[in-house]
């Protein structure tokens, strides 16, 4: 029997060419990567759409996951160019920010000294109280993450009561306006680091993967920071171990060069160098000036271009002498300039001064240290060997003046030292100021009067015998001289030229000087002849016979040779008032007998003995000499 074929009718064909059309239109959608909603919104079939969803779904999820395995990527190779831990942790909060697509992103650290975590740093935060919270491990949700080292996350921080709200971090979330957050612990084999936060000011739910992204970043970071504080404590350690070395170099160096200074100051000491020697070497091994200042204020030596000083000017290093560890035998420092006091049994005999060289090292320091302390054995023994010489000096000095042993004994003597008391020369009498010392005052008289003049110590004071004619030049020189440093009177006779006038100039040199300390004069110099009769006055053993004989001796040789009387014609001159004619008629001789005699007084008395001084001092003389017994 045959069968008839059946053939669609046109609505079944209609049909069918519909629904291939819907499915060809879900086909383009997927292939066109259209969203979720464009697929929901196509018309299709229920279950064709359907599996269309389940296939976008998917593939955004594919996408997600490619898109953060790409970020995280990109951030493994950002953060393995990052070599300081400071610029690690920006990149970690503005990667976490960038990848969950939060408003904000933060991180904290672990301090295990305060036993919290602290805010470290931030991207998008604009609170200022934010910026600077610490959580208590337990104490919100940073703090719970930290303390159970596992994540958590909320969509409403403000109603999630798994969290412990303290006042300081609601205060602090309050004014950054947080309400979604997301925090993960950053660990790195055991080692809890911090916690990495995302967060949000509006409400929103965060995904597991956004938890794991966030999660992966955290682990990527830890890893990271962890690497970078090592190679920061790996660097740290070698430059440590570089400066180490630097400074055993130097050192090594400090050391070689006090070794060579040593060396330098024991040869110079050794080869009979003195202070100027070692003032000098110090200078050439520093490169820069130095001076030595004894104990009087002197200047011994210098080296180099130091700072003048002019004893009428201003100290150039009182500031420096007025700093009270100068006397330690420490340097001590000014303006670039260095001090160092030279000292032995604990007496300072003076000062070392260096400059020019800016800041000193430490083995350049202890140099000019070591240059104080050979510089006051060197001063200590050249001041040993200085009394000596001046001890034989005294002693010499006081058997001239007491005229001890015979005379070509104490020419002799003499002449051993350098001086010849048989050439023209002054004898000066220095009293000083109780407070300056006799040593002291020793040295300033020998210092003031030149290595020609023989000066030693006699009764209390001090004694020069100085080679020249000018006593009272001399005196008041020496006078100046000294007392730019301490007060004493001088005074002078001379010239003398015979070793046995010496004793008789002493004298006078020590009436001399008790008269200018007694007319108010202390402190200055003169010679006996510029006092006269106050000289005579103030005395404390005045020598009337001396003085007469100071001032008529050539008037009464000559009567005693030619058995004249000029004394008393010169006497009756003055009683006239200084007139020839009443003289005459006083004396009874012609007035031109007196006028021959007062021509032959003045040769003898020389042109000045009518003027007023002179006058008086001779008409004293005569009265003293009437007033003398006979004989």
């Amino acid at each position: 029997m045959a069968t008839r074929s059946e053939t669609p009718s046109p609505a079944d064909t209609t049909g069918q060419t519909q629904h291939a059309e819907q499915l060809m239109h879900l086909l383009e959608l997927l292939a066109s990567d259209a969203t979720v909603a464009d697929i929901a919104a196509a018309d299709a079939p229920a279950d064709a759409r359907d599996l269309a969803l389940r296939i976008t779904s998917a593939r955004e999820v594919h996408q997600h996951r490619e898109a953060g395995l790409a970020a995280l990527l990109d951030t493994a190779r950002e953060l393995a160019t990052a070599s300081d831990p400071g610029s690690v942790l920006d990149a970690i909060v503005r990667r976490a920010r960038r990848l969950v697509g939060t408003d904000l992103a933060y991180l904290t650290l672990y301090d295990p000294e305060a036993g919290d975590t602290y805010m470290r740093a931030t991207d998008g935060s604009v609170s200022a109280a934010f910026q600077s919270v610490r959580l208590a491990l337990g104490a919100g949700l940073g703090g719970l993450v930290a303390s159970t080292r596992k994540p958590y996350w909320t969509a409403d921080y403000w109603s999630d009561e798994r969290f412990r709200h303290t006042e300081a971090i609601n205060s602090a979330v309050g004014e950054e306006g947080i309400i979604a957050i997301c925090g993960t612990p950053l660990i790195v084999e055991s080692e809890f680091v911090g916690v990495l936060f995302a967060a949000n000011r509006s409400s929103r739910p965060f995904t597991r993967e956004e938890v794991g992204l966030l999660g992966n970043l955290a682990t990527l970071a830890a890893v990271t920071l962890v690497q970078t504080r090592a190679l920061a404590d790996a660097e740290n350690a070698l430059e440590a171990l570089s400066d180490a070395h630097e400074t055993v170099r130097q050192y090594a160096e400090g050391v070689e060069k006090a070794a060579a200074a040593h060396d330098r100051f024991a040869s110079l000491v050794l080869g009979g160098g003195g202070v100027d020697d070692i003032t000098h070497a110090l200078g050439e091994l520093l490169g820069g000036w130095a001076v030595l200042v004894d104990e009087n204020g002197h200047r011994h030596s210098a080296a180099g271009p130091a700072p003048e000083h002019d004893a009428e000017g201003p100290d150039p290093f009182a500031e420096l002498n007025a700093l009270p560890g100068l006397g330690t035998g420490r340097l001590v420092e000014r303006d670039g300039v260095y001090a160092v006091s030279v000292t032995a049994a604990r007496e300072r005999l003076g000062t070392i001064y260096v400059g020019g060289l800016g800041t000193l090292s430490d083995s350049e320091q202890r140099t000019v240290e070591r240059a104080g302390v050979v510089t006051a054995l060197v001063l200590l023994f050249e001041r040993q060997a200085a009394d000596a010489r001046q001890s034989a000096r005294n002693r010499l000095v006081s058997d001239l003046v007491s005229a001890r042993g015979s005379r070509d004994e104490r020419l002799t003597l003499a002449r051993t030292v350098g001086f010849d008391p048989q050439k023209p020369f002054c004898l000066l009498v220095l009293r000083g100021d109780e407070t300056g010392g006799h040593r002291a005052l020793l040295i300033s008289a020998s210092a003031a009067t030149g290595e020609s003049a023989l000066v030693g110590s006699h009764d209390g004071d001090v004694i020069a015998l100085v080679p020249g004619t000018d006593a009272d030049s001399l005196a008041r020189s020496s006078a100046a001289l000294i007392g730019r440093r301490t007060t004493v009177t001088v005074a002078g006779v001379g010239p003398i030229s015979d070793v046995d006038a010496i004793t008789e100039a002493h004298e006078e040199g020590s009436r001399t000087v008790g008269a200018l300390i007694a007319l108010g004069h202390k402190g200055k110099g003169a010679a006996a002849t510029q006092l006269g009769f106050a000289g005579l006055i103030v005395g404390s053993d005045p020598d009337v016979h001396e003085y007469v004989r100071k001032l008529l001796g050539p008037v009464l040789d000559y009567d005693e040779r030619r058995g004249t009387d000029l004394v008393g014609t010169l006497a009756a001159y003055f009683a006239a008032g200084g007139s020839p004619r009443h003289a005459a008629g006083s004396l009874h001789v012609h007035v031109n007998t007196v006028s021959q005699r007062l021509e032959r007084i003045t040769a003898l008395l020389g042109e000045t003995w009518q003027q007023p001084d002179h006058a008086l001092e001779l008409q004293i003389a005569l009265r003293l000499r009437a007033l003398q017994a006979p004989g």
